[in-house]
């Protein structure tokens, strides 16, 4: 396996995750991922927990959803702020790392996008890429990510 690598901005915290080549992506234009971004939509890639490192402090926001029926963990670079990777009690033993802290983020590829009832006007998304109008259901948008199928799926 290879070690892929990323980075906050300033390099006072790097993250490593031990896989064969670089993970898919998807792309979420949801509001709440335009905000947390300041963006017109995030990319990220979901990689199992286990083969995932970091080095340096981090600083953690706990995030509960509205129904509070799952807490999100937000990490971050206390420095310089950037976002770096959460997790989420919905997808247990699982990382979803935002794509731009990829030391090799121009090589990575958008297998999906979710909530694009949410995108902005001048967005165009490729036709060949498949869309939901909301979240995907994780047993169509897991295979396209190149992970196993949830349980239940």
């Amino acid at each position: 396996m290879a070690r892929i690598e990323g980075h906050c901005r300033c390099g006072a915290v790097h993250w490593h995750l031990s896989a064969d080549a670089l993970p898919r992506t998807y792309a979420c234009h949801c509001l709440d991922c335009q905000t947390w971004s300041g963006s017109a939509f995030s990319q990220q890639a979901i990689v199992p927990a286990e083969r995932f490192g970091v080095t340096g402090e981090v600083a953690r926001f706990d995030l509960t959803s509205a129904d509070g029926q799952r807490v999100s963990n937000q990490f971050a670079c206390p420095k310089c702020f950037t976002r770096l990777y959460n997790t989420n009690s919905a997808r247990p033993g699982l990382v979803i790392v935002r794509a731009g802290t990829f030391e090799r983020s121009n090589e990575l590829a958008v297998a999906a996008h979710i909530w694009v009832r949410r995108k902005q006007p001048w967005v165009v998304l490729d036709p060949a890429v498949p869309a939901w109008p909301e979240g995907a259901p994780q047993g169509e948008l897991y295979p396209l990510l190149g992970l196993p199928q949830p349980a239940g799926a």
